[in-house]
């Protein structure tokens, strides 16, 4: 019997093996934040593992060039940063990690132009940018680390018919262990519907039998100030933030709600039941 000729490769797959031996264990984490978040901007990718922009810059610049990941500017201004997402190289890499074929990845060509046109753009890039933000403290600070980071869409397959958090969190402080549900409000709701969410929480909570912190970032201190108002619930343990980039999400930024202060770290929320 004559032997069966070899299987055709196509251009993807030949150009796919030609990358795979440059692609580094740090690419691949990116890839699969990428796949699993969306969109990330330069500064967001340095936080989660260079030691500065420039650096940054360049590897990204290659991953470009190899079509590992995608770039574009909101605003197509020079001194905007580039936005990435999984280019199509990328995709072939977590499809592989994972035994799927690429039509069964949940990926696509045109999902640059469609998070570029989104009107939830800035809001999905300030929620990943809180998670970005702990991963570079956990970086800096020795016994610490995000140890669970789920996007709004893993959220929404776990718990969708009950509420739908922006992201979850569990933050690893030493010994401490926090569990958070993460709420990032850029001042577009009103207090009404912020104000609505507490209930599926409640229901949350009873549900599995306990209660997670809630935690609402605001990008003003003023904007803080008001929803504090109607962010109180007797079963829903929730704190509050204005939080601006650059700050450390796990620092001293958090006040309870009906708390006059101090201010507290993430890890001081563990222990403190909601103040009457």
């Amino acid at each position: 019997m004559a032997p069966q000729a070899a299987p055709r490769r196509s251009d993807a797959e030949w150009r796919l093996l030609d990358v795979v031996g440059r692609i580094t264990d740090r690419d691949r984490t990116i890839c699969r934040l990428l796949y699993e978040h969306r969109v990330l901007t330069t500064s967001q990718v340095t936080d989660i593992g260079f030691s500065g922009e420039r650096r940054t810059r360049m590897r990204l610049g290659e991953l470009y060039g190899l079509a590992v990941v995608d770039r574009f500017r909101p605003r197509l201004q020079a001194r905007d940063p580039y936005h990435w997402v999984l280019g199509p190289i990328g995709a072939a890499l977590v499809a592989a990690e994972r035994g799927l074929a690429m039509s069964d990845l949940d990926w696509r060509k045109g999902l640059l132009i469609d998070l570029a046109a989104s009107q939830r753009l800035a809001h999905l890039v300030g929620t990943n940018g809180v998670f970005t933000a702990l991963i570079r403290s956990a970086r800096r600070r020795p016994g610490c680390r995000l140890e669970v980071w789920w996007s709004e869409r893993r959220c929404a397959r776990e718990w969708g018919d009950i509420v739908r958090p922006d992201g979850y969190g569990v933050w690893v402080d030493g010994d401490i262990t926090l569990p958070f549900l993460l709420e990032y409000d850029n001042g577009t709701e009103t207090l009404e519907r912020l104000a609505a969410k507490l209930p599926g929480y409640a229901e949350m909570a009873t549900a599995a039998g306990h209660p997670n912190w809630v935690l609402f970032t605001f990008p003003s201190p003023r904007r803080e100030r008001e929803a504090r108002r109607v962010l109180s619930h007797r079963q829903v343990p929730v704190a509050t933030a204005t939080l601006v980039p650059g700050d450390a999400p796990d620092a001293v930024h958090w006040l309870p709600v009906g708390s006059s202060g101090p201010r507290l770290g993430l890890a001081q929320l563990v222990g403190r039941s909601r103040p009457a």
